[in-house]
């Protein structure tokens, strides 16, 4: 099942079905994605129901502008489940090595996600301002102590985001202990939520074994997959409820995407870059992003079919 939300003047949007080439809709069963999180079991008849339509040719043609799956989200928690990514870093700036065999999760805001064609309002330049190509899940209720065989279960859809990082006051922020406030502003979601089923084999062992094509400026800035993380979803979702129960539209991001052979396939962020120059050259050539600038992301299926839509997005001045 492939699900969007039509940006309608409303806070939450409302909720649309779309098929699999996202060239129909059907009104969801609910009015928001929120509330079809909330009572997915109820829905789910109606909601197989729809999705056969929609595949027989039934519907309306899309039309209207997308907002963010969830465009407000109970919780966010952003993983950094990519080992390549955090030993790049450490490598080449010097950062001390996290002595940890957790996951490594923060949280952040959840009040707003940017759609995926908005502009995105930033104070300056000065901030260093860098795209993250990630990939996403997004829960049912999760009880607390959900081991993470259970997990896997409570994942209803999976998304792909670009979470801004402003890399300037990343390290003030980080030195003081509490974690990010300033340095994350909203994240920007892809336009369709989909069914773990939509994507076949290339969901495995609770991973988005697919390539994030990311370009900045037009220009191919890498196509890492999914397949690498250290920790499946499953695992991010267990971590996060061993002490809490989280609600139904809670987000867990994968962190930056990264891979091993990142000389083959590039990077989903600027600072890995910059990362990989200070390796080869000492320091870095690569620039953070500037207001004009765009970035663009996009995972398809494996047969090249659409999948989460495109992020497409500039930069402006707040």
């Amino acid at each position: 099942m492939m699900l969007a939300t039509l940006a309608d003047g409303t806070v939450d949007g409302s909720l649309v079905m779309l098929s699999g080439d996202h060239r129909r809709m059907a009104a969801g069963p609910v009015r928001t994605l929120q509330q079809l999180l909330e009572n997915w079991d109820e829905h789910a008849p109606q909601l197989n129901v729809l999705a056969a339509h929609l595949e027989q040719g039934k519907g309306e043609p899309v039309q209207g502008e997308f907002a963010a799956p969830l465009p407000r989200a109970w919780q966010w928690l952003d993983g950094s489940a990519f080992e390549s990514h955090g030993a790049l870093m450490q490598r080449a700036f010097g950062f001390p090595p996290i002595e940890t065999t957790l996951p490594l999760m923060y949280q952040g805001m959840s009040h707003q996600f940017f759609g995926p064609t908005d502009d995105i309002p930033l104070p300056s330049e000065d901030d260093g301002i860098d795209f993250e190509g990630e990939f996403g899940v997004i829960t049912d209720a999760v009880p607390m102590g959900v081991t993470a065989a259970e997990a896997l279960s409570h994942v209803k859809l999976l998304i792909q985001l670009n979470d801004w990082s402003l890399r300037t006051i990343a390290p003030v922020e980080m030195k003081t202990g509490f974690g990010w406030i300033q340095a994350k502003p909203a994240c920007s979601v892809a336009p369709v939520a989909v069914t773990p089923d939509e994507i076949g084999d290339a969901w495995c062992d609770g991973r988005i074994a697919l390539p994030l094509h990311v370009a900045w400026n037009g220009v191919r800035f890498g196509q890492p997959t999914g397949a690498e993380m250290a920790f499946g979803f499953h695992d991010l979702i267990a971590h996060a409820a061993r002490t809490r129960a989280l609600p139904a539209g809670t987000i867990i991001g994968s962190g930056t995407v990264s891979n091993a052979d990142y000389a083959q396939v590039g990077s989903s962020c600027i600072a890995e870059r910059r990362g990989i120059e200070m390796i080869e050259h000492g320091v870095p050539s690569t620039g953070f992003m500037r207001f004009g600038d765009t970035v663009r992301m996009e995972a398809r299926r494996q047969d090249d079919r659409p999948l989460f839509g495109a992020i497409e997005q500039q930069i402006i001045s707040a």
